[in-house]
């Protein structure tokens, strides 16, 4: 498919990128195609020879045009010409594995919480000879309720998360319901049944 050395100044440069964390000032890999129909991609011009593409990293700096202005849309994303695109319900099923995991994830974390909680009961009680001004029980009851608070936080950003991809599935299926060609009657009652998922 591809030959070692055209992949490996690739590898190289990535590598040395990511381990560095450098970001470079032009930050692109050409594709070229020669006569036998070997691809190479590279991260180098070839002087005389143009590219058959190129592809601009993600998250690379934009390139500057005319007066300094940025090139770049805000907010678009790599996405070459002929980038695999992956079929409805491939991504379906993707999108139900992360549901799932979400969710395994929300359950566990409400268990953390419980426990965290149980915990902070328990750590809030002063041991025999302490104050509650002692610094010991100040460092431990703060302790206590920094780990309830992250759990309730870490709560909060999966519930956000969940919600995220059911609004896009209703989004989805709304669409469907408006694209298909449904009296207004059935169509209402589709939306309905929409809104009680």
């Amino acid at each position: 498919m591809y030959s070692d050395s055209a992949i490996r100044p690739i590898v190289t440069l990535l590598t040395l990128l990511c381990v560095t964390g450098f970001t470079p000032a032009q930050a692109e890999i050409y594709k070229y195609i020669d006569e036998n129909g070997q691809v190479t991609f590279t991260d180098m011009v070839r002087k005389g020879v143009k590219p058959n593409q190129v592809y601009d990293l993600p998250g690379s700096p934009a390139r500057l045009g005319s007066g300094g202005k940025s090139n770049a849309k805000k907010g678009a994303s790599f996405r070459p010409a002929d980038f695999p695109r992956i079929d409805p319900a491939t991504q379906r099923k993707r999108d139900d594995l992360r549901r799932q995991v979400l969710q395994e994830e929300l359950a566990n974390e409400r268990q953390n919480l419980d426990e965290a909680k149980r915990q902070l009961a328990l750590g809030t009680r002063t041991m025999p000879g302490e104050r509650a001004t002692d610094s010991s029980y100040l460092n431990r009851t703060r302790r206590l309720q920094d780990a309830v608070e992250q759990h309730e936080s870490n709560i909060g950003a999966i519930q956000k998360e969940l919600g995220r991809g059911e609004k896009s599935e209703f989004d989805e299926l709304k669409k469907k319901i408006e694209e298909a060609g449904m009296g207004p009657e059935v169509k209402e009652k589709a939306m309905q049944e929409l809104k009680k998922l």
